[in-house]
C-alpha cells in the first residue's frame, strides 16, 4: 500500500510515480521546453530515474513530495506536481516552507491542467499542513508560471541568484 495519497480531479489523476513511468517521465524532462527555464538542461534517464526515487523518498520520509499528472481520458503521463523540501542552499531560504512545484508537457499547455493540478496539490497541501507557508521559485522570464503561481495565491517576496540565473521568490499562506 502506497503513502501517496491519489488526487482526482475533473480531469486529471495525481498519484504515486511508479518504476514503469520511466519512459514518459524521461520523455517529459528531456524536452528542452519543459527544462528551459528549470534546469536549463535536458535529463537523461538516470537522472530521471533518480527524481523518481527522489519523490518516492520523499513521501516516506516527509510524509509529502511529487505526484505524477495523468490524463484521465486517455492515461497519459503529462507532467508532476506536488510540494517539497529539496534543502536548497539559497538566500532567501526556503526552509520552514512547502516548495511547491510543476512541470507539464507543452502539448497540454494552455488547457489550465497546470492550474487544476496545482489547486488539487495546495488543497492537499492546506488539509495537511494548515500552518506551513507554501513558496514556490520561478525564473524570471518564465511569464506562464508567473501568472499561474499569481492565480494560486503566491505572492512575490524577493529575487535572488539560483543555478546561474535570478528567480523569484513566492509565498503563499495556507487556505483552509
Amino acid at each position: 500500500m502506497s503513502a501517496v495519497p491519489v488526487l482526482d480531479t475533473e480531469r486529471l489523476v495525481l498519484r504515486e510515480h511508479r518504476e514503469d513511468d520511466l519512459a514518459d517521465y524521461a520523455a517529459l524532462w528531456s524536452d528542452h521546453e519543459v527544462v528551459r527555464f528549470i534546469t536549463g538542461k535536458p535529463l537523461d534517464r538516470a537522472e530521471c530515474w533518480t527524481r523518481i526515487l527522489r519523490f518516492r523518498g520523499m513521501w516516506a520520509v516527509i510524509g509529502y513530495g511529487f505526484w505524477i499528472i495523468e490524463h484521465r481520458q486517455s492515461g497519459k503521463v503529462i507532467g508532476e506536481a506536488g510540494i517539497m523540501d529539496a534543502k536548497r542552499d539559497m538566500t532567501p531560504s526556503l526552509d520552514g516552507t512547502l516548495e511547491a512545484g510543476w512541470a507539464l508537457l507543452p502539448s497540454t499547455h494552455g488547457r489550465g491542467l497546470a492550474r487544476e493540478a496545482m489547486t488539487a496539490v495546495l488543497g492537499w497541501a492546506d488539509a495537511h499542513h494548515p500552518e506551513t507557508p507554501q513558496s514556490c521559485i520561478i525564473s524570471e522570464g518564465n511569464t506562464a508560471s508567473i501568472s499561474l503561481a499569481d492565480r494560486l495565491g503566491f505572492r512575490e517576496t524577493a529575487r535572488g541568484p539560483h543555478l546561474g540565473s535570478t528567480v523569484i521568490h513566492f509565498r503563499r499562506r495556507p487556505h483552509f
